[in-house]
């Protein structure tokens, strides 16, 4: 058995190289078709192939939806797996194991977020390699995920409100985008706000609240941070896209999503190492103007035409700006890029001639920080209903984003009940490191 490690030895050895700096986590909530992005299936039978026809692309070997032209041209940067799978068919679980990279204890829709469950992954970057200064180690917008309650997995849980990313809960598409919260009252110095602030925690070491309340000390050490940002020029100027050009700012498209993947950008230039961007807030798919990509032709709607005119346009201009903005830039080789859902779509289509929740195959898309390019690991079978090869679990991608930056996955955290419990409990996927 190896060795598990505390969260004190956490630490980049001299054989363990910290190949990515941050992370950028694209959340596809509401789980896109592999069918009809990634993994095609023009050979399969009718009724599961679909209406979309397969386009070469960059890479050698490397087919993709013709919907997708833009973004066939930078397959060449990425690496397919085309081998995800778990079991979780409700969107809340499937949504918790995607985000914390942890099974859920059952199947249910109605999964709570708790302190029994998982932290974030953002949350366990900054509790074992937190950042320096006045910058968060990391963040989420342009909102929370949730399906009828807030999904679990986008918080610090057990590890302490401190460890929380820092939320952006505001559109930066909107003209008025702006974050009040990191200026300072009218009137109220820094000075003086620090000043109240240890008059604060004067007034809570004598009535002794510390010494009694874990929540209480989270909070403390997450006011701690808020003052530490409400300092930082360096952070405002990091969240203002007026500075970007209008060419840059219309390339992303002016979107929700398309101004967070460019203020995500922003976000790892200034030094954030984990940040986290939902596609949108709730799962959709009824709508040809918002939403997730939970496509089951519900109410009348049709899956084909909402996908052909809002997910895969946007999908199509915002993804590969980004990654090429990236590699200009010189972020990409150390910047990870994730792009996945909480899962895929059934190679079958339903009555509705839409596709339902399908767990047991999909794919993930990684860019930089240390994996190869031009590359596809694991394969589905003929008609992408399960892994043929080499599968892979979102405990595996878990440890492998762990791994790339530079953090031991079998380090230890202690959960709610003061147990020891990994990081993670998959497997480096190795063969995608170049």
């Amino acid at each position: 058995m190896p060795r598990i490690l505390r969260a004190s030895e956490a630490v980049v050895t001299e054989k363990m190289i910290a190949r990515a700096k941050s992370v950028v986590f694209l959340f596809q909530w509401g789980g896109p078709s592999h069918l009809e992005t990634f993994d095609m299936k023009p050979d399969a039978p009718e009724g599961i192939r679909g209406f979309h026809k397969p386009i070469k692309s960059s890479a050698d070997g490397i087919y993709v939806s013709d919907r997708l032209p833009k973004t066939a041209k930078i397959m060449d940067k990425v690496t397919l797996i085309r081998s995800m799978h778990h079991t979780m068919k409700n969107h809340n679980s499937a949504g918790y194991y995607a985000l914390s990279g942890h099974a859920p204890p059952s199947d249910d829709q109605r999964l709570k977020d708790s302190p029994d469950l998982f932290p974030a992954y953002a949350s366990v970057v900054d509790r074992l390699a937190p950042g320096r200064g006045e910058i968060p180690t990391a963040a989420s917008f342009p909102w929370t995920v949730s399906d009828g309650s807030f999904t679990p997995g986008q918080r610090a849980s057990f590890l302490g409100k401190q460890h929380d990313p820092f939320f952006v809960l505001r559109d930066p598409s909107a003209p008025d985008f702006a974050l009040p919260e990191l200026s300072l009252p009218s009137g109220i110095s820094y000075e003086r706000l620090t000043a109240r602030r240890e008059l604060q925690k004067l007034v809570d070491s004598q009535t002794r609240l510390m010494d009694h309340s874990a929540e209480a000390q989270g909070i403390e050490g997450y006011y701690e941070k808020a003052l530490s940002m409400l300092h930082s020029e360096k952070l405002r100027a990091a969240f203002d896209l007026s500075q970007e050009p209008e060419k840059i700012r219309d390339a992303y498209g002016r979107t929700a999503y398309g101004q967070s993947c460019l203020m995500a950008r922003r976000l790892v230039e200034a030094g954030v190492k984990f940040v986290t961007v939902n596609f949108a807030p709730g799962i959709g798919g009824q709508s040809t103007t918002s939403g997730g990509w939970d496509t089951h032709g519900f109410n009348d709607t049709r899956m084909f035409p909402i996908i052909d005119a809002y997910h895969m346009p946007m999908t199509d201009q915002t993804l590969p700006t980004f990654l090429n903005d990236m590699d200009d830039r010189g972020l990409l080789d150390e910047t990870l890029v994730v792009w996945v859902g909480e899962f895929g779509r059934t190679p079958k289509i339903n009555k509705n001639i839409s596709r339902d929740h399908w767990p047991q195959c999909y794919t993930a898309l990684l860019a930089g920080g240390g994996v190869k390019r031009g590359f596809v690991h694991g394969a589905s079978d003929k008609n992408g209903e399960y892994p043929a090869e080499k599968p892979v679990k979102p405990d595996d991608l878990a440890a492998t984003m762990y791994h790339l930056l530079g953090i031991r996955h079998d380090t230890e955290v202690h959960d709610v009940a003061n147990r020891p419990v990994p990081i993670s409990y998959g497997k480096v996927i190795r063969e995608v490191i170049a």
